[in-house]
């Protein structure tokens, strides 16, 4: 491999005249590998992004797809094998992270725990020798954006676990960065509190106006916060846009079966339903489920059948799930929402042919170059 660096600059020049007027973050062509001969693994493989100024994206994946890689690129933390990493249009590849207009917030909060909450949220202004009296201003302003006004003489170890994540949010966002990044930083949260940090994570970037870029493996974090998901597999990208349109049009299997719950219909099973050969995606919530006598008296144009028994039903709470084993092969997972269904009605599904209906425009191709309807 040729010097990184030297690489960066070349792509950038190919690329700057392309360049949108307002991304906060690009990365060109972005490589990353780690050892070297047989060990060599490619953990980044030749990505191209643009983040917008102000926007709120996430990086999605499983362990190992790539997406914590990107983040300490764009960090400064990890250097790039190849590839370029612009911020705000200047290229920063080879500059040190603290050369760059972006601060880091972690899983583990990293909270000095011997210092109170303002001594924590000041430390970086203190470092870069900012005066005592706008250092206050500063600070108070960070506390109040992260609804913990009164908390600045509290030490680390007298606040809750979702207290503690927002110092660190706060002693991040008082440097006043270009991009905040952050790394699974809800991680260590149980599940309410996780749920509230959620929304309060999205309406402090709305109220900070600053870009997010945001790294999970949780589908649901990521559908709920985003203005965009960029869902990573195996070091490349798989598929970028809107909450909305990755749930709704995935455009691989990979993405249909990582984000949310997908049943996929191939071969014989595809052919029999849809009429048409490839792989095509359904959503289970998509799904309605009638008596199996229900095909000639309701038969509606514009839906899809398909006739099975029900070979699982679940209770799950405010929902329940049925998994439904087709005549034409194959199994799809239906999930309906409770209305006075128990869990021993459910049991006596088990076993009775019903019928499946979803709409056409429920149903889209994946693995293919775009998503269509049949």
């Amino acid at each position: 491999m040729g010097d990184p660096v030297v690489e960066a600059d070349s792509a950038v020049g190919a690329v700057s005249a392309d360049a949108p007027e307002r991304a906060a973050v690009r990365l060109v062509s972005l490589r990353k590998e780690f050892g070297s001969g047989s060990q060599r693994i490619v953990a980044v493989d030749g990505i191209d992004l643009d983040i917008a100024d102000a926007e709120f994206i996430t990086l999605l994946g499983p362990s190992g797809s790539g997406k914590t890689t990107v983040l300490r690129m764009i960090a400064g933390f990890e250097r790039p094998t190849s590839g370029a990493v612009l911020l705000d249009g200047r290229d920063v590849t080879a500059k040190a992270p603290f050369e760059r207009d972006v601060n880091t917030v972690f899983q583990d909060y990293a909270v000095f725990p011997h210092m109170s909450v303002a001594q924590n949220v000041e430390y970086g202004l203190r470092v870069k020798r900012v005066p005592k009296a706008e250092r206050r201003e500063r600070v108070r302003a960070a506390l109040a954006s992260v609804r913990l006004e009164g908390f600045d003489r509290r030490r680390p170890s007298e606040l809750s676990g979702g207290q503690r994540q927002r110092v660190a949010l706060a002693r991040a966002l008082v440097n006043r960065p270009k991009v905040l990044l952050l790394d699974e930083p809800l991680g260590a949260l149980d599940l309410k509190l996780r749920e509230q940090m959620q929304v309060e994570l999205k309406q402090i970037q709305r109220q900070v106006g600053i870009t997010f870029v945001f790294v999970t493996h949780d589908q649901d974090e990521a559908l709920t916060m985003s203005d965009r998901i960029v869902v990573f597999n195996d070091g490349r990208i798989e598929q970028v846009g809107p909450p909305d349109e990755v749930y709704e049009r995935p455009a691989s299997p990979f993405v249909a079966g990582f984000v949310g719950t997908s049943n996929l219909l191939r071969g014989d099973a595809a052919e029999a339903i849809i009429g048409q050969p490839g792989t095509w995606s359904v959503r289970p919530e998509k799904i309605r489920v009638d008596p199996a006598d229900a095909l000639v008296e309701h038969d509606r144009d514009g839906e899809m059948t398909a006739a099975g028994v029900v070979a699982e039903a679940i209770y799950a709470g405010s929902s329940s799930r049925l998994v439904v084993t087709l005549d034409v092969g194959g199994q799809l997972v239906v999930v309906r929402q409770h209305d006075v269904t128990s869990p021993h009605e459910l049991a006596g599904l088990r076993g009775q042919r019903v019928l499946l209906r979803w709409r056409q425009d429920h149903v889209y191709r994946v693995g293919d170059d775009h998503a269509d309807h049949p």
